[in-house]
């Protein structure tokens, strides 16, 4: 085993880490988000990652009136607490044209349910609506390290935009990249099908069973979505979830999580 490859055996074990977000952060979604924080505080105190999306659900250009008093409020106390708030998309709406692929057409319109906003844009699309959104959080004062794309898709002129910003770092969902680095870590995420009710019974066994494969692993996330809270049994499971883990790993954020990813990168894989 060469020098590198040791030390990549020993990194995988080092320091193990665990990362709760809470994904489609806005004022519409604000109290079940804010209940799913409540649930995880009950846990333990720890450091959440927020992601929060400007004008959820909402096309470009309208600009109505929204009320996200109790939202910011809110999300000033999380990052006095020690949260993170990172840039989930602009709209999480896909407005993009249909693809002709058949996997891309499953993936958009059936799995994702049109949510997936940067999975189709230009690039001239996709680097107005990030420019607007790192715009939003700039006039509410609040800090931006990460950018987490709606559903976790990324279309190829997405990935060629993202470096033109400072982000640290960008999620799929299987792999946690490390934006100027250009390197990325497998860590699938773990998360619940609410939606219907098969997914409601199936989905906190595949969590359990993908938390077990990765217990050597160096990072787990757990990622939780408004309609959760509505089922006491996810949110319960979540719990328990996150308890076991907390025995062998420390709850951090993503912006944190990538600098310690970062710090942890032995000299000869830098980029020349």
């Amino acid at each position: 085993m060469s020098p590198i490859e040791r030390h990549l055996a020993h990194e995988e074990t080092e320091d193990p880490m665990l990362c709760v977000s809470i994904h489609d952060v806005a004022p519409g979604t604000w109290d079940e988000c804010a209940r799913l924080a409540r649930a995880m505080r009950e846990v333990a105190q720890i450091r959440l990652t927020w992601l929060v999306v400007p004008r959820y659900h909402e096309r470009m250009g309208d600009e109505k009136f929204v009320d996200e008093g109790a939202m910011r409020r809110g999300l000033d106390a999380a990052l006095a607490h020690g949260d993170e708030l990172a840039l989930h998309g602009y709209t999480h709406l896909d407005t993009a044209r249909a693809s002709p692929g058949l996997r891309q057409r499953f993936l958009r319109g059936v799995y994702t349910q049109r949510e997936g906003e940067f999975a189709a844009l230009a690039a001239e699309e996709a680097r107005e609506r990030i420019a607007l959104g790192l715009e939003w959080f700039r006039q509410r004062d609040w800090p931006v390290a990460g950018f987490v794309p709606p559903a976790w898709l990324l279309g190829e002129a997405s990935w060629r935009v993202l470096p033109e910003f400072a982000f640290s770092y960008t999620t799929t969902f299987t792999r946690f990249h490390l934006l100027r680095q250009g390197r990325s870590v497998f860590a699938p995420s773990l998360v619940y099908t609410a939606r219907n009710a098969l997914g409601r019974a199936l989905s906190p066994l595949a969590a359990s069973a993908a938390a077990r494969c990765m217990a050597q692993s160096r990072l787990v996330r757990l990622s939780l979505h408004p309609p959760d809270v509505r089922h006491p049994q996810l949110v319960a499971h979540a719990q328990r979830l996150v308890e076991r883990m907390l025995a062998t790993r420390e709850a951090v954020t993503k912006a944190e999580c990538a600098r310690r990813l970062v710090a942890r990168l032995p000299a000869p894989l830098y980029p020349a």
